[in-house]
């Protein structure tokens, strides 16, 4: 089955994740920001905000002293900085990440957070999305995996039925990788046969042949 060896446009976050971060043969699958249902709750909570603020403005008597409206102000922006902003810096800078090698979560602009899971270490792979969360594309996902992660849940994720599937296909891809790279490593026996063709060709002397036979049969 072929796969996808790069982040499609619908898949690729605005802010991408950095390429220095991928090994040399490593190739990005998929690059995805959370949904933008994430950023609802901050908004509906910022506009509570600027609601309160309008209105402690409008109710505030004239004779009260001026510096009291910069408490006010004052309070709506602490409490702005406390949740939404925080929601809206972690909705930018957060990435769910498939590689050809990894699953990545990496989140924060200067205090960083990073998880891997090698797709080899991957056991299960589930989705769940109310009726709602089907109308806007949006779901949550559980990962099951061998190591210390254990079962991880990643939530508003964007179009997780597809995600799932192309979690299983990049990782049945990577294991039929491991194992061609297997297959094609050759034997101590086809290497010993090798030296021992040199050995007779006048190639490589009496000793070199025992020292190389030596060294194949210890890494064995």
């Amino acid at each position: 089955m072929c796969l996808p060896r790069r982040a499609g446009p619908e898949y690729r976050s605005r802010m991408a994740f950095p390429r220095r971060l991928l090994a040399d043969h490593e190739e990005l699958v998929l690059d995805l920001r959370p949904h933008w249902i994430a950023l609802v709750p901050p908004a509906l909570v910022t506009i509570l905000i600027v609601g309160v603020v309008v209105a402690g403005f409008v109710v505030l008597p004239d004779s009260w002293p001026g510096w009291t409206r910069l408490v006010i102000v004052a309070i709506g922006l602490a409490a702005f900085a406390v949740y939404p902003l925080r929601a809206f810096v972690a909705w930018v800078t957060s990435h769910f990440v498939v590689t050809t090698d990894r699953l990545i979560h990496r989140s924060g602009w200067f205090a960083k957070q990073s998880m891997e899971i090698p797709l080899e270490n991957i056991n299960d792979v589930r989705f769940n999305q109310s009726v709602f969360e089907r109308m806007i594309g949006a779901g949550d996902l559980r990962i099951e995996s061998a190591g210390e992660f254990g079962q991880q849940l990643f939530t508003d994720i964007r179009d997780p039925e597809r995600v799932q599937k192309t979690i299983y296909e990049v990782g049945e891809e990577n294991q039929r990788r491991t194992m061609r790279a297997g297959r094609s490593e050759p034997s101590v026996a086809d290497e010993l046969d090798k030296l021992d063709q040199l050995r007779r060709d006048g190639v490589i002397s009496e000793d070199e042949f025992r020292a190389q036979k030596s060294r194949l049969l210890g890494r064995a």
